[in-house]
């Protein structure tokens, strides 16, 4: 099993959800995140007292899929995460160690 993860711009996150949903991924997570990533336009960004710093609005995507699952996955990233720039960001891909059932019968 793998995990991947990706940091998308909010304009991109419904398109990659249903996508990843037709697709059939049904492990998928989102979380509100600030970034430091390069913007779109200027009204992305706001200034981080907290940081000091100006940062983005960006949603943290990810999916749990098996091994056999993860080019067709990272495809749907790839292609419904694009932005118009040359480097909308990256999907990282990483192994799960173990998945374990909570409730129900262990597997």
């Amino acid at each position: 099993m793998k995990q991947l993860k990706a940091f998308v711009h909010r304009n991109r996150v419904a398109d990659l959800v249903h996508a990843l949903d037709a697709a059939e991924f049904r492990r998928v997570s989102l979380f509100d995140v600030k970034a430091l990533l390069r913007v779109l336009s200027a009204r992305e960004q706001e200034y981080s007292v907290e940081l000091g710093d100006k940062v983005v609005g960006e949603v943290q995507v990810e999916v749990f899929c098996e091994d056999e699952d993860v080019a067709r996955a990272v495809a749907i990233f790839r292609e419904m995460g694009r932005t118009g720039q040359a480097d909308a960001g990256w999907v990282y891909v990483s192994p799960v160690e173990q998945a374990i059932r909570i409730g129900g019968d262990p597997e």
